[in-house]
């Protein structure tokens, strides 16, 4: 191991590292799903939320400096920051810092991805770090950020982008990047028409992840630059980036395993169809995303909770859950489960079926209830003998059906009061 790759070396760049993820945006993609909270606020995988993976990502690459950039319908992140990354010493310069919009250059709200962070250059010059990492907070994956921070640091970038092969057809929906044999990065387009490839991969594009690494007075230079710059949208991806490449050195990290060099787990749950399909991965027998990694634990809040209960044993009557995750404080009464996950405190009543479904917390399924191909937002209340997702003329009248067929459900379309979800 050179020296260059050592532990202490790695420690030395992320000690002097401050994160920031943005964290502010709807996700309206998510449809109903963000009517009343933020995207990275969405619940994911039995227990967690979505903001929990960045937040995670940080803490096990040993990032203890963190800002979280806030905006839209921020309660319940807030809430959700406050009660589970409480665990830092400020006596150590250890913190998750709450960063929300409140017009401190201008009277005006985040512009975009770029602005949000040049609204808060007075914050991060008091901390001042060395290296900025820029993250979003919408995404679910699992990353060492040192090894990114010790290529930016090995190639005297000044700015290094994180990225995604992704295939070329597939590859309009993001930022696509050309490079040359050193990752250096050529040019960069947003969700183009015609995605350029990588270098002997005719049919891969490299395509950005929305994860940056800037040298700290580089990023000052460049927001203040953009800032001032008339017309600009100031987002790093239509804007910062695209402008630095022709001047600076601007590079690509592609984010692969480091044993077998093949693209690491990345989903963005940005639609129903994406939600719930990432969902349903973690039921497999050997799912791409382990959360039972304990080398890579994902850190959140759970209030304490009694374990799952599957209650009778009676034909007809029998409750039981196949091929699902089962969350704690769930009780199954005489139904069953099968290829689904259950949040916390999910009651489903006798004689109830649901299948290849997602059930959010505190939902309660009265009896006789058909559920299949189904969201179910956290607090509905799913009526005795209501079918959701067998017959999907009807539910489009009640419900959002997705272009896959997924079918959302959130106490207001079911008539009920929605103002206390989170």
């Amino acid at each position: 191991m050179s020296s260059d790759d050592s532990p202490r070396y790695i420690s030395n760049l992320t000690r002097n590292t401050l994160a920031l993820i943005m964290a502010g945006g709807r996700g309206s993609r998510l449809k109903d799903l963000t009517n009343w909270r933020a995207k990275p606020a969405v619940p994911f995988g039995g227990k967690f939320r979505i903001i929990d993976f960045p937040l995670s990502n940080c803490v096990n690459s040993g990032i203890r400096k963190i800002g979280v950039l806030t905006q839209y319908k921020a309660h319940s992140l807030i809430q959700h920051i406050q009660r589970g990354w409480g665990m830092f010493r400020g006596e150590f310069r250890e913190f998750v810092e709450l960063l929300p919009a409140q017009q401190r250059v201008e009277e005006s709200w985040y512009a975009g991805t770029a602005d949000s962070i040049y609204q808060n250059l007075d914050i991060i010059r008091i901390h001042n770090p060395e290296y900025v990492l820029i993250l979003a907070g919408d995404h679910i994956y699992k990353m060492d950020y040192g090894a990114m921070l010790a290529q930016h640091v090995e190639t005297r970038a000044d700015i290094t982008v994180g990225c995604i092969e992704v295939p070329s057809e597939k590859a309009r929906a993001y930022g696509v990047m050309g490079v040359d044999e050193t990752n250096r990065i050529l040019n960069f387009a947003e969700k183009p028409e015609n995605p350029d490839t990588m270098p002997g991969k005719g049919d891969t594009s490299l395509c950005s992840m929305g994860i940056y690494v800037f040298n700290r007075d580089f990023l000052y230079e460049q927001l203040i630059k953009d800032h001032d710059t008339p017309g600009s949208n100031h987002d790093f991806g239509q804007n910062i980036i695209p402008s630095a490449i022709e001047k600076y050195r601007v590079h690509a990290y592609p984010f692969r395993d480091v044993q077998s060099g093949k693209q690491s787990y990345w989903r963005d749950v940005g639609t129903v169809d994406a939600f719930w399909e990432a969902n349903l991965e973690l039921i497999g027998i050997t799912p791409e995303l382990n959360l039972y990694d304990r080398d890579w634990p994902i850190w959140t809040y759970q209030e304490q909770l009694p374990p799952a209960k599957f209650i009778f044993d009676e034909d007809g009557r029998r409750g039981l859950a196949i091929d699902s995750l089962v969350s704690g404080g769930c009780i199954i009464s005489g139904a069953e489960i099968h290829n689904s996950l259950l949040f916390s405190n999910v009651y489903v009543d006798e004689q109830s079926y649901i299948d290849s479904s997602v059930i959010l917390p505190e939902v309660v399924v009265g009896k006789n209830c058909r559920i299949s191909h189904a969201v179910i937002d956290r607090h509905c209340k799913i009526p005795d003998g209501m079918h959701i997702g067998l017959d999907q003329e009807q539910d489009k009248k009640r419900f959002h059906v997705s272009p896959n067929g997924i079918v959302l459900v959130t106490p207001e379309m079911l008539g009920q009061s929605i103002h206390h979800v989170s």
